[in-house]
């Protein structure tokens, strides 16, 4: 069995796991990760860029090298290799819990209850949501849907179909160590610059994947283009922009406006400016666009493996 169906049987294996069973509960290996990220941090910390670029490199080199290692030791074996695949596939995204968690915070404003929507918003993103009314709230699920779409599952997708098992426990490192130190605190704002910079690089070809599938695959495909080229490139970030600004003009919603980080106000530009505002049923809407994005990434990444297997092959015959 060629590596590009490896890929696909296990891929999808994986994808199915994260739909029938979420995250793994005990020891999820990501956790493991930002555990001795951590205690490389606590090693290697100065309020220098170069130390920070250490991080990076060991923290990222690490787990990818791990990764090859145990790939290559179960190559000779189909079934191992697949086996493999579908267990790092199922480790490393998240699309399951992030339905799961703006499908809570929508019941509890569907109910009434902004106070319990309020606590559980940190499980999704790191705003500071004692400001938000009703409507705040759901605008945050909704945007940290559509940006968690690409990081949790279309950007790991990508560098799977790229580099299989090691490119898939690489991006989700790279992603990690984004949220452990990329930050722009007074503590990580030099040490933290080489995780944030990799991220951007890592995030920018699945951004671009999750945008062109969510205009594919949402209610108004011509409105997700549109305010995707008009409104993008306006975010801060350069892979959120199009993440979001798509996900506005799939669903008809008006995202960005003010928000807070950390008590740290930004005022960030409106994405779909001639949307309506976003409301509590968006965020169904929201997470069942996700999925479908979800699920046709791993298609194309599939298939974009096969091609590159196939052109590979060709190029060494001829």
């Amino acid at each position: 069995m060629r590596a590009d169906r490896v890929f696909a049987y296990g891929a999808t294996a994986g994808l199915l796991g994260d739909l029938l069973l979420g995250d793994p509960r005990r020891g999820h290996p990501v956790a493991a990760f930002g555990r001795a990220a951590g205690a490389v941090e606590r090693v290697l910390w100065r309020d220098h860029r170069g130390w920070g670029a250490l991080h990076t490199a060991v923290c990222v080199g690490g787990a990818a090298g791990l990764a090859a290692l145990t790939s290559h030791s179960v190559r000779a074996s189909r079934t191992a290799s697949i086996a493999l695949t579908a267990a790092t596939t199922w480790a490393v995204v998240g699309g399951t819990s992030l339905g799961r968690e703006a499908r809570a915070i929508g019941d509890a404003l569907a109910a009434g209850d902004v106070e319990v929507a309020r606590e559980r918003l940190p499980h999704l993103c790191g705003r500071d949501p004692q400001a938000l009314d009703s409507d705040g709230v759901a605008r945050a699920v909704v945007e940290s849907v559509a940006e968690n779409t690409s990081d949790a599952v279309v950007g790991a997708l990508v560098w799977g179909a790229v580099g299989g098992v090691p490119g898939l426990v690489a991006f989700r490192a790279v992603n990690t160590l984004d949220a452990m130190v990329g930050h722009k605190s007074p503590k990580y704002r030099r040490y933290g610059w080489a995780s944030a910079r990799l991220d951007d690089v890592a995030g920018w070809p699945g951004a671009r994947l999750t945008a062109v599938l969510a205009s594919a695959a949402g209610s108004d495909p011509r409105g997700a283009v549109r305010a995707w080229r008009a409104d993008a490139r306006k975010h801060p970030s350069p892979n959120a922009g199009p993440v979001e600004a798509s996900f506005a003009g799939a669903l008809g919603v008006r995202l960005g406006g003010t928000l807070a980080y950390g008590g740290r106000v930004e005022h960030r530009p409106v994405l779909n400016g001639t949307g309506r505002a976003v409301q509590v049923d968006d965020i169904e809407r929201a997470v069942r666009l996700s999925r479908r994005v979800s699920w046709l990434a791993l298609g194309v990444s599939a298939a974009g493996r096969l091609l590159f297997q196939r052109l590979l092959a060709k190029g060494r015959t001829s």
